[in-house]
């Protein structure tokens, strides 16, 4: 028999243990043993109904020596980190599915399960319940992996996907993310970039075999994104994604969290509302795409028991984890490409006769733009530096008002 303790009984602990229960009479043929929640951890034993035999609200109950795996699903960094390193001191395997932990502590906490001889897993913290750390860090092992291009957050797809197929403002489209439970009441880790950044760190620092600091990664929201970018992404055949993205350099990583147009019948482009995308290049199996639920209840449940039959199957320690030389992150794009240029100027005659002396190549859009007083065009430029420089050239010469810039992906995104 492998008991089990959970930390946290909200939406992914219920699960968690919703799917245990579901699955008693199958797990043993499955897996080679018997799985039992013995112990929950919450905060207001009076709050729940169902399993009150099972609830506790102290965490030493979980660390007796019957319990031999701890799942995390409390989120959050205090008091999860503590918690967290107690068990795996005390030679319990861990399981979570908190990317702000994994990214915050990933390295430290890790090499405490190493020393401990004992598993930290956390294929939920990233895509859910897509199947996507260990198939990199275990199936891929041959492969050199060249590039992550992904859809991380279920949130800022759903808003999008309403934005674009339903002509929608921000607001209103996360007013109904929000009431359907897409969204938190605060948003901003969301809606900032701040949650696929975190992920993208934990899928980079697998992939590329470095340590990368989240908060390192340039990351831009969508806030600013309105009505008037969709009209525009349409008539380039594009849709706009929240992407997140990097590549090795001769510089460091590459990473980047951004609004990016992307053609609306590509792999991408075609992920809808709350579910993700993660594009991975790697030098032997070339280009792969994982999709499925992003988040929810039971699709985070999924990876979570995952996680843990894998531990019951192998009772090894994983090197998955993020003990692993630091690396620089640079959020300039290095390789030629298009962009998407909305520049709000009083004087756009004299604006679009520039931009053809500045840019070989420029395709302005048609004049019934021109009551938005803006510019509206699709440049190409040999890296990110180029535009900035540019740009910069344009707001000192010209009288610009706002410069918003988009990048736009090529046929195979």
């Amino acid at each position: 028999m492998v008991s089990i303790g959970v930390l946290g009984y909200g939406v992914v602990g219920s699960g968690v243990v919703e799917l245990i229960q579901r699955n008693i009479g199958n797990l043993p043929s499955k897996i080679g043993d018997d799985l039992s929640v013995q112990k929950i951890l919450v905060r207001n034993m009076g709050k729940y109904k169902e399993n009150q035999n099972l609830l506790t609200d102290k965490f030493e109950e979980l660390l007796n020596e019957d319990i031999q795996i701890i799942v995390e699903v409390m989120g959050g960094l205090n008091p999860a980190y503590h918690y967290v390193k107690k068990a795996l001191e005390m030679k319990k395997h861990v399981v979570t599915a908190n990317k702000d932990l994994i990214a915050a502590y990933g390295d430290e906490l890790s090499g405490i399960a190493e020393n401990n001889g004992v598993t930290l897993a956390y294929e939920a913290s990233v895509g859910g319940g897509i199947p996507i750390l260990r198939p990199i860090g275990e199936s891929l092992a041959a492969n050199e992996i060249s590039q992550i291009v992904a859809i991380l957050n279920g949130t800022t797809n759903f808003i999008l996907t309403k934005m674009y197929e339903e002509n929608r403002s921000y607001e209103d489209a996360l007013k109904e993310a929000q009431a359907l439970g897409f969204a938190e009441a605060n948003p901003e880790s969301d809606v900032m970039g701040y949650d696929a950044a975190r992920k993208l760190a934990i899928l980079s620092a697998i992939a590329y075999n470095r340590k990368i600091d989240w908060q390192e990664i340039p990351t831009e929201g969508i806030c600013q994104l309105d009505k008037e970018d969709m009209d525009y992404a349409r008539k380039q055949g594009c849709t706009i994604k929240l992407l997140a993205m990097s590549h090795m350099t001769d510089k460091g990583l590459y990473g980047a969290v951004r609004p990016v147009l992307v053609p609306s019948g590509g792999s991408l482009g075609k992920i809808e509302n709350e579910f993700n995308g993660i594009f991975i290049k790697g030098d032997a199996v070339g280009e792969m795409m994982f999709t499925g639920k992003g988040a929810g209840k039971l699709p985070t449940a999924s990876a979570v028991l995952g996680d843990i039959v894998h531990i019951i199957q192998n009772n090894k320690k994983e090197k998955k984890a993020c003990t692993r030389e630091k690396i620089s992150v640079t959020g300039l794009w290095d390789m030629p490409g298009n962009w998407f240029l909305r520049i709000q100027t009083s004087e756009r005659y004299k604006m679009m006769a520039v931009l053809g002396q500045l840019f070989q190549t420029c395709n302005i859009f048609a004049e019934e733009e021109k009551e938005r007083g803006e510019v509206a065009v699709v440049v190409e430029v040999k890296n990110e530096e180029e535009l900035n420089e540019k740009i910069e050239y344009l707001q000192s010469k010209l009288g610009i008002m706002n410069v918003k810039k988009i990048m736009k992906l090529g046929e195979k995104a």
